[in-house]
């Protein structure tokens, strides 16, 4: 999904269309010297903005308007339509606007509009002189744009203990490891971003403690850095094989670019791969080996692909799916040990295998949490506001457990746009914001072809309803407990997905 809804199909809305044709709550698509421009026509206010979602140029026209903003289909971004700002992740960048005029029973878009620069914070005693972000993931990247975008004026230093910039980590598993997708769209922003903005993103830089009484991150090498706030974005690692020859060169997790790289390095001579777990991402990474021609045994110890998060109807489809591309499953098995060609099963069988990848699960790293002192229970404890039990200290990720107003229970995530929005979020809050975060977790899967988007948050349930046909990529299911949705999956019903996002939001589910 990382093509683009560009063309500039439809009139020249330089010329305009008739009113009539643009009813209350509609939307008109059409384009202005060259570009696609979505009409909204929301009471007597009507909005012109670019057609495409910014971040992988979904159909804004097939999205949701709720008030004065547009939410796309895809990935649940989310544009305020009078500024083109966006509200939401995985959008970050604005969506461009035009200037509408009504002549008579027509309406006309003009030229495309300036965008508007917010006044520089003027600050005053709760905002920090600095912050400091330790993490390079979706959480601090967003955090720190955020701060940016808010016109924060303080220092901002981000801590990444990564090698690369900060990147866009679903791609990894998907159509970058596929091949279809070239190293340069993988940067959330190019390394310019950074100094232009004024953050301090320092690469390769682990902290190894934090001195909260002295308000310092101290990094391994004994430098400190000293914080007015901090923002906890540590995220969360692979679980690693323990089994014999788990060490070898030949066997991957995939977390990092690093690691997507080497396992495109060797996918490009090997014959057979042997992925272990049947986890959203071990079965993206089993699909974009397909698409590489590479012959995938997956490895697992569950009676389906997928059934803890999807139920079974969905984890019978998703094994047939990927039998379909040729995927071979070896359910209700692990690996025993590796040697250099084959992986041992505990049935007592071996696959041949010239590259292995892990993906068993990942881990919150809290430890860092955890020696300075703050509360823990299986992630980061947080309340409302993001923060910690120790004032001044943030938490935004896969670490952070957070208080969710739609199950009513402390909850952690391990979704990317949560993760994103999280930081944001926390961004705001160490401005002094008192935002709540009350967003409903979302994410989305790829597999081949087939999208499957899911809000929600169902640890358990009592039931499933099915609504369409799932073998025929067209359906809904609710996750339930006690009569109330807890989450919703769907395949190619993007509108309902989103619909079903909105009930949650407003307790309707």
């Amino acid at each position: 999904m990382a093509g683009s809804h560009s063309d500039a199909s439809g009139p020249d809305l330089a010329k305009g269309i008739a009113i009539a044709d643009l009813p209350d709550g509609g939307r008109f698509l059409g384009h202005r010297d060259g570009e696609p421009v979505l009409l909204v026509r929301c009471g007597a206010e009507i909005f012109a903005v670019a057609a495409a979602c910014s971040h992988y140029g979904g159909p804004l026209a097939e999205g949701l308007v709720v008030g004065d903003t547009v939410r796309c289909p895809w990935h649940h971004a989310c544009f305020d339509l009078r500024t083109g700002e966006a509200l939401r992740a995985p959008a970050l960048t604005p969506l461009a606007c035009w200037s509408v005029e009504q002549q008579g029973d027509r309406i006309i878009v003009g030229e495309k509009r300036k965008k508007l620069s917010l006044a520089p914070s003027a600050g005053d005693s709760k905002t920090p002189k600095n912050i400091v972000i330790v993490g390079g993931g979706a959480a601090g990247f967003a955090a720190a744009e955020r701060l940016r975008r808010e016109q924060y004026q303080g220092s901002i230093i981000m801590l990444s203990d990564d090698a690369a910039l900060p990147v866009d980590r679903p791609n990894l598993s998907k159509d970058f490891l596929a091949g279809m997708a070239p190293e340069d769209w993988l940067p959330l922003r190019k390394e310019g971003f950074y100094s232009k903005n004024d953050i301090d993103l320092r690469l390769g830089a682990k902290v190894a403690d934090l001195d909260v009484s002295a308000s310092e991150a101290v990094l391994a090498d004994g430098t400190r850095v000293a914080f007015g706030k901090l923002l906890l974005a540590t995220g969360a690692e692979p679980v690693r094989l323990t089994i014999p020859g788990a060490d070898q060169p030949h066997v991957h997790t995939l977390r990092s670019l690093a690691d997507s790289r080497s396992i495109i390095a060797q996918a490009g001579t090997a014959r057979r791969a042997v992925v272990l777990g049947a986890s959203f991402i071990g079965l993206e990474v089993a699909a974009a080996l397909r698409t590489r021609g590479v012959e995938v045994h997956v490895v697992a110890p569950d009676k389906r692909p997928m059934e803890r998060v999807l139920g079974p109807q969905m984890g019978d489809f998703i094994r047939t799916l990927h039998e379909e591309h040729g995927v071979i499953f070896h359910l209700e098995n692990t690996a025993t040990s590796i040697d250099a060609k084959d992986v041992q099963l505990s049935s007592g069988g071996t696959v041949a295998a010239d590259v292995v990848v892990a993906g068993i699960g990942v881990r919150p790293r809290i430890g860092l949490a955890e020696a300075a002192g703050l509360a823990i229970d299986r992630g980061v404890l947080v309340d409302a506001y993001l923060e910690t039990s120790m004032p001044g200290i943030y938490a935004a990720g896969d670490i952070a457990r957070w208080p969710d107003p739609h199950s009513g229970e402390n909850i952690r995530v391990e979704h990317w746009v949560v993760a994103e929005r999280q930081g944001a979020t926390a961004a705001l809050n160490m401005l002094g914001q008192q935002k709540p975060f009350t967003d409903v977790p979302f994410f989305w899967s790829q597999h081949y072809d087939v999208p499957i988007n899911y809000v929600g948050h169902a640890e358990g349930w009592d039931a499933i309803e099915v609504e369409g046909d799932i073998a025929a990529r067209d359906c809904l299911l609710r996750f339930k407990r006690g009569g109330r949705t807890l989450a919703v999956a769907t395949i190619f019903r993007d509108l309902e997905s989103l619909t079903a996002e909105l009930a949650m939001e407003r307790s309707e589910a």
